[in-house]
């Protein structure tokens, strides 16, 4: 973990008034893998330097259902980029890149029994995976273009997430082609680079720039391409989906939202207001403007969402009680017995004697 105070500047800001409400968020696993990569490639130093330019352990809750900022993810990778000196390094990680490790909205999409029906139910259910990100597939004169539209786009950093992202949707055309598949040709939406022949080599494929959007382009019969044999995997549905994801699709308040940001924070082990608003890209004082327009402030959400997830702990695992206080960020399990009993009318060791009698009821 991370000093929740110490944090290199976002690369760049929007307004502080900025509608919170407003906010595109993206699941964590988009980020799965990448903090692996970072400090293999590079360093640990490095990726715990990157953490604090995001303010968030990005490598302790990516495999987590929850949802950070496009900003978030941003800042992350650009602080990769610039403290390693390498500003195209996502174009060494891309290759790594894999559907299968986004989640269930993923393993919906592989199930699938053709490349057009994969694809469908990307398009149709983006919104599971993203809040402000969506996916297009357009068929004409025998030529697919399979294009995705990135909310990061207006953000520093985006030129990381369209890099990650061919990772990605190539990845998903391969689980039905083949591992040696190449596109007719890459669209990217970005300004044309100095170094354009990198791209090209590590796709191994036409690349075009300053695109209106960035596309995969390939022939339009492949689109009924069957998955390869032995990827049948077990069945997932869309309501699969959507137990795991209802809190995506329902963030639309300006508390809804800071509440998820403190509940990944809490997952990651640090909440800091500080981190909340530098992820929801305002200030400080905008964030608790907002939150007491609606009755409460930040402390009172932290600490809500702190005693949730103690009692999911208490509940669910055989964690001590010193062991859930150090989790949760307590400085002292007396000081995580203190806050718990004011949350729940309990302390700890209360609860889980009590736990018995609640199932059986």
């Amino acid at each position: 973990m991370f000093p929740a105070t110490h944090f290199a500047p976002v690369p760049r800001r929007l307004s502080a008034n900025t509608a919170l409400g407003s906010t595109t968020l993206i699941t964590i696993t988009a980020l799965a893998g990448v903090s692996g990569f970072v400090r293999n490639a590079f360093s640990e130093r490095l990726l715990n330097s990157a953490n604090r330019a995001a303010m968030l352990d990005i490598e302790a809750i990516e495999d987590q259902n929850c949802f950070i900022p496009h900003l978030t993810v941003t800042t992350f990778a650009d602080a990769v980029a610039k403290l390693s000196g390498e500003p195209y390094f996502t174009l060494a990680l891309a290759p790594h890149l894999t559907m299968a490790s986004k989640g269930c909205w993923a393993d919906y999409m592989l199930a699938a029994p053709t490349l057009g029906r994969a694809i469908e139910r990307a398009i149709g259910t983006i919104g599971f995976h993203s809040k402000g990100d969506t996916m297009s597939l357009a068929v004409s004169a025998g030529e697919a273009r399979l294009s995705y539209a990135s909310a990061a786009r207006v953000f520093d950093g985006y030129l990381h997430v369209a890099i990650g992202t061919v990772g990605i949707l190539l990845s998903l055309c391969r689980h039905f082609l083949s591992a040696a598949w190449r596109p007719l040709r890459i669209e990217f939406d970005l300004a044309r680079p100095k170094h354009r022949t990198a791209f090209e080599d590590s796709f191994d494929c036409p690349v075009i720039f300053d695109a209106p959007s960035l596309s995969l382009c390939f022939e339009a019969s492949e689109l009924a391409r069957s998955r390869a044999a032995g990827h049948q995997g077990w069945p997932i549905t869309v309501a699969d989906i959507a137990r795991a994801r209802v809190e995506c699709r329902t963030l639309n308040s300006v508390r809804d939202v800071i509440l998820q940001q403190i509940w990944t924070q809490v997952q990651s082990g640090e909440v800091s207001v500080e981190s909340a608003a530098c992820s929801l890209d305002t200030s400080v004082r905008t964030l608790q403007r907002e939150l007491n327009r609606e009755g409460t402030n930040f402390r009172e959400l932290a600490n809500a969402m702190r005693t949730r997830r103690a009692a999911e702990l208490l509940r669910d695992t055989t964690s001590s009680v010193t062991e859930i206080s150090a989790v949760l960020g307590y400085s002292a399990p007396a000081h995580f017995a203190r806050a718990f009993r004011k949350g729940t009318g309990r302390s700890p060791h209360e609860f889980r004697r009590h736990l018995p009698s609640q199932i059986a009821v």
